[in-house]
């Protein structure tokens, strides 16, 4: 019994440190596995799909899955905007264009080195 809870137990608060992560052991604010914080999860692809539900029936262009901070997320929404000639914005850690620009923003996104690919019907 004792083997098996050292497996599953970890600590998670040191009163001389702080918190610690469960992941490395170390101290959260020296932890060595955690990634860059503000970089989003993901598969590594970069999804485009066209929604258009509650928007009064106007399409946008969604694009999400792309692994970047938010700073460098405003600027490749701005350069995608440029490119499309429409307006957009970024909500959430997704780009939004205005109108169906799906095709553009595809061939885009690969010259970019993204994988990316159309998503949804």
């Amino acid at each position: 019994m004792a083997v098996h809870q050292r497996k599953n137990s970890c600590l998670v608060y040191s009163t001389d440190q702080g918190k610690m992560c469960p992941g490395c052991g170390h101290p959260v604010s020296r932890c060595a596995c955690s990634r860059t914080p503000g970089t989003p999860k993901g598969d590594g692809i970069v999804r485009i799909s066209r929604q258009t539900k509650g928007r009064k029936g106007k399409g946008v262009s969604c694009i999400t899955g792309v692994p970047l901070s938010a700073e460098k997320l405003e600027a490749l929404a701005k350069q995608l905007k440029q490119r499309c000639g429409a307006g957009g914005t970024v909500k959430d850690g997704v780009i939004e264009i205005q109108g169906d620009h799906r095709d553009i923003l595809v061939l885009e996104l690969k010259k970019l080195g993204y994988s990316a690919k159309l998503a949804g019907g």
